[in-house]
């Protein structure tokens, strides 16, 4: 029998992922968890085969969720279920160690073979990012680094709130780190991707991203 752990903060979501995946995998132990805590606290007590893991939950931490997941349970499989843009932040999580990425957007057949995809062991890669993966591979020689990509994960964190409108100050409550500490990240992240201001980085990020997406 499989055991998933469903890591997401509303519960009307819940329950519709949780619908789904007791419909093609009939013998599944099925644990939901709405903060951050309450998934440490699930994963030191039982064994998962995988978590379905949303980003933007009650004392998560980004990209760090995923090293901090694997610190507890080094072999559980992991799947992103996330509405951050897929091509700007998929690879990021590929490379912290998640097993695949999902866009929320998805239709239920797609959500459907991810799931199946990692429980059974394998990764769960979308068009998207198959694209992105061959192109890199082709171009590495040749292709300059995008600036986004040189970003830390603390500097993506960061400039994912600054383009959804949060303040300095909101973005230092929500991390628990000081707004001289955010305007530091946020002054590297405009010398990194050579903007001046918040209009000037949405409109790089949207460049960027369009050149990501599979022609």
């Amino acid at each position: 029998m499989k055991t998933v752990l469903l890591v997401e903060d509303h519960s009307i979501v819940r329950m519709g992922v949780r619908m789904l995946i007791e419909d093609f995998v009939p013998t599944v132990t099925i644990v939901e968890a709405g903060t951050f805590n309450e998934t440490l606290k699930h994963l030191q007590t039982r064994f998962f085969d995988l978590v379905i893991l949303d980003i933007k939950i009650p004392g998560g931490e980004g990209l760090n969720m995923i090293g901090k997941i694997k610190a507890v349970q080094p072999k559980v499989k992991i799947l992103v279920y996330s509405s951050q843009d897929e091509e700007l932040y998929a690879l990021h999580y590929f490379k912290a160690g998640a097993s695949g990425y999902l866009p929320k957007d998805s239709s239920n057949d797609e959500l459907e073979k991810a799931i199946t995809s990692v429980l059974n062991g394998g990764t769960y890669i979308s068009n998207v990012i198959q694209h992105q993966l061959v192109s890199n591979s082709l171009l590495e020689k040749d292709r300059k680094q995008s600036p986004i990509e040189t970003l830390s994960n603390r500097e993506l964190e960061i400039m994912d709130m600054l383009l959804i409108g949060k303040w300095t100050k909101d973005i230092a409550i929500d991390l628990n780190i000081k707004e001289s500490t955010v305007s530091t990240y946020k002054a590297r992240i405009f010398d990194k991707l050579e903007v001046t201001n918040i209009l000037e980085l949405f409109k790089k990020v949207e460049i960027y991203k369009k050149q990501l997406m599979p022609r």
